[in-house]
């Protein structure tokens, strides 16, 4: 019986923190579009995380290149398929694997920056302080955030494209030999908008919802040092969550919409 109590609990406590997710996220509409706009601080936001997830971003990506053509090569091969390696990889890498690693990474190296910096911006009251002082501390703090994870994720996942397929091309020629222009002549003559224009709109998603998770466990994060370590933890578990969720849904329009 008590088993059945604290798991309702857990439910119910899940989607209050959703549905204050929710709430947090629409006052983002309400001041995105105020003027003034935070440009500098965006600026800066920007730099930051394209500076922080640039190497593990071009390190994973590289490496799910590699290892899509390593595993499918045996079984493309065996069927008299080898050709369509670097269609196979190109679909792969455009439409899913680079999109859901950049994101992943992001989540875990971006959601844990932002809450923690805003964690620890609320311990030590600077945000109080920036409300007394008659700055939007939401505006500053939250909307630059959000508006820079939104726009560097899918810059992030056009740049781990290009070496996702780099290390396909690399895999390719391990056990066999093709050059360079007939693979990436393959590529791009399958990649169509088709591919590329669905991916880009869930990656501006991920990157969205990655800063308002981030921004929002940051920003009402408990006191101490505890509080902050939770809300860091707390945002990067939820930060995945919401990532996948939402790499599940975008998957099934996108396959209802290749059927219509």
């Amino acid at each position: 019986m008590s088993n059945s109590y604290s798991s309702t609990g857990t439910i119910s406590s899940f989607f209050i923190e959703v549905a204050k997710i929710v709430r947090f996220g629409l006052r983002f509409f309400q001041e995105a579009f105020v003027p003034p706009i935070e440009w500098g601080e965006i600026r800066t936001q920007s730099y930051e995380i394209g500076y922080k997830c640039l190497s593990l971003v071009s390190l994973t990506s590289f490496a799910m290149g590699l290892v899509i053509i390593i595993q499918s090569r045996p079984t493309l091969v065996e069927f008299g398929a080898g050709s369509f390696l670097p269609i196979m990889a190109a679909t792969s890498v455009f439409r899913e694997v680079a999109p859901l690693v950049t994101a992943l990474v992001c989540a875990g190296n971006i959601g844990s920056s932002i809450s923690a910096e805003l964690g620890s911006m609320k311990v030590t009251e600077q945000i109080d302080a920036m409300e007394v002082s008659g700055t939007n501390p939401y505006k500053f703090l939250v909307v630059s955030r959000v508006v820079a994870t939104a726009i560097l994720v899918p810059v992030l996942v056009m740049y781990a494209d290009a070496v996702a397929l780099l290390g396909a091309f690399l895999g390719a020629n391990i056990q066999g030999e093709i050059s360079m222009q007939l693979f990436f002549g393959q590529v791009f003559d399958t990649i169509a908008f088709g591919d590329i224009i669905p991916a880009t709109i869930k990656s501006f998603l991920f990157g969205f919802v990655i800063g308002i998770v981030s921004c929002y466990k940051g920003y009402t994060s408990g006191q101490g040092t505890e509080g902050v370590g939770r809300a860091v933890n707390a945002a990067v578990i939820l930060s995945l969550l919401m990532v996948i969720l939402l790499d599940l849904i975008s998957v099934q329009i996108t396959s209802l919409l290749d059927l219509i």
